[in-house]
């Protein structure tokens, strides 16, 4: 099995990010206001986690989040702090 890179490794958690923004956009309009915010912060949390841990460039991140912001309006605005690290 092949060792994945901290790039690599970068844009598949990049991707993932933009799968479930993607699916949560979709189903976000059939569920009541309160679960699609749930959810979105869910999505955040991850976000932030993933980038606490750098599995993800907050940069990268950022762009994400404002590309599906543009894209799906609807989406409850979020405020990402990708500041944070973890503790060890």
């Amino acid at each position: 099995m092949r060792a994945m890179t901290r790039e690599a490794r970068a844009e598949r958690t990049a991707n993932l990010l933009i799968a479930r923004l993607e699916a949560l956009a979709r189903t976000a309009s059939q569920l009541p206001h309160a679960d699609a915010e749930r959810l979105v912060e869910l999505a955040t949390v991850a976000t932030m986690r993933a980038v606490a841990l750098d599995l993800l460039h907050a940069e990268r991140a950022r762009a994400i989040w404002a590309d599906a912001a543009e894209r799906h309006p609807a989406l409850p605005t979020v405020t990402l702090d990708l500041t944070a690290r973890l503790a060890a």
